[in-house]
C-alpha cells in the first residue's frame, strides 16, 4: 500500500513554490518586466500546482470550499487562508514590478510571511496527529520549513545561500528520520494501551477487527522494507542535497546546471514526502496486528 501521489505532489511542489515567492518577496533588488514574469510564473506555477494536485485526494472535491470556514480548530482550513491570502498579495506584488516596474516592498514582506505561513500550517496538519508519533513533533515543522526555504533559494538563483541551506535541510532531515525511527516505541503504544485494558493483564488479539482491506488499512498503515527504506533515504539525500552542492559547488553556475540542480533537488524532496507517509506508523495499525 502506498501514500496518495496527489499528496506527494502537493507538498513537493507547493513547498517549493512558496519558498522561491518567501525568497521573491523579501529581494531588495528584485527583477521588473519580463524578469519579473519568469520568476513568477514559475513560483506561482508550483505553488498553485501543488494547491490543485492536492484536491484530487479529496472524497468530495467540489466541496473544498468549505474548508475555509473552519480556520479557528482546523490547520487544512489555516492553509488554505494563507495560500489564498500569501497568493492574492503576492500576485499584487508581482503586477506593480512586471507592470509598472515599481517594488511595493511592504506588500512583498507581507506576502513573504504569508508563503511561510503556508509552508507552516501545510506542516502542521502532520505534525499535530498525535495518532502518528513520527509525525507529531516540531521537527517536522522544521523539516517542511528548511526544505522550502532550501528550494525557493535554488529556483530564485541564490547560490551561495541556496549551498548552505541545502546542507541544513539535510541534516534536518537526517536528525528526522533518526528520531522518528524511535517514536512509536517512545510513545510506549500497545494493544493494552489502545484498548484501555493493560492494567488487566497482556492483551492479544484473537482477529483482525476486519477479514479485508479497509479505508483504515489503506490510508493508515503502510509496510516498507527497512531494507527499502534506507535505500530510498540515501537516494532522497543524493538527489535532495548532494547532486544540487556538487554542480553549483564545482561547475561554473548556467542555466543547465541551474535547472538539473532544481529538477534532481525537487526529484529528492518527493522521494522524501514518499517515505513521510509510507513509513508513517499510525496507532490504527495495533487493532490490525500490525504493530
Amino acid at each position: 500500500m502506498h501514500p496518495a501521489a496527489s499528496v506527494i505532489v502537493f507538498t513537493t511542489l507547493s513547498g517549493a513554490g512558496f519558498g522561491m515567492l518567501a525568497w521573491l518577496g523579501i529581494d531588495s533588488t528584485p527583477s521588473t518586466g519580463w524578469g519579473a514574469f519568469g520568476y513568477y510564473f514559475i513560483a506561482f506555477a508550483l505553488a498553485v500546482g501543488g494547491l490543485i494536485s492536492s484536491t484530487f485526494h479529496l472524497g468530495h472535491p467540489e466541496r473544498a470550499w468549505r474548508a475555509f470556514t473552519q480556520w479557528r480548530t482546523s490547520w487544512l482550513s489555516r492553509e488554505g487562508v494563507c495560500a489564498v491570502l500569501a497568493l492574492t498579495i503576492m500576485g499584487l506584488y508581482a503586477a506593480g514590478l512586471i507592470f509598472l516596474g515599481e517594488a511595493y516592498s511592504i506588500l512583498g514582506w507581507i506576502g513573504a510571511i504569508l508563503s511561510l505561513g503556508t509552508v507552516y500550517t501545510t506542516s502542521m496538519i502532520y505534525g499535530q496527529l498525535a495518532t502518528i508519533p513520527r509525525w507529531n513533533t516540531p521537527l517536522t515543522s522544521l523539516l517542511y520549513l528548511t526544505l522550502a526555504i532550501a528550494g525557493g533559494a535554488l529556483l530564485t538563483g541564490k547560490v551561495t545561500i541556496a549551498l548552505v541551506l541545502l546542507v541544513a535541510a539535510a541534516f534536518v532531515q537526517v536528525i528526522w528520520w533518526k528520531k522518528g525511527d524511535t517514536a512509536f516505541a517512545d510513545r510506549g503504544s500497545n494493544l493494552g494501551t489502545a484498548t484501555g485494558l493493560g492494567d488487566r493483564g497482556e492483551v492479544r488479539s484473537m482477529a483482525h477487527p476486519h477479514s479485508s482491506p479497509n479505508y483504515l488499512m489503506k490510508e493508515f498503515i503502510h509496510i516498507v522494507g527497512r531494507k527499502h527504506a534506507q535505500k530510498l533515504r540515501v537516494i532522497s539525500l543524493v538527489l535532495m542535497a548532494g547532486v544540487p552542492v556538487v554542480l553549483l559547488a564545482l561547475l561554473p553556475v548556467s542555466h543547465f546546471v541551474a535547472l538539473i540542480a532544481v529538477l534532481s533537488h525537487i526529484a529528492g524532496v518527493a522521494a522524501s514526502r514518499w517515505l513521510f507517509f509510507a513509513e508513517a506508523e499510525h496507532t490504527v495499525g495495533i487493532y490490525y496486528g500490525m504493530r
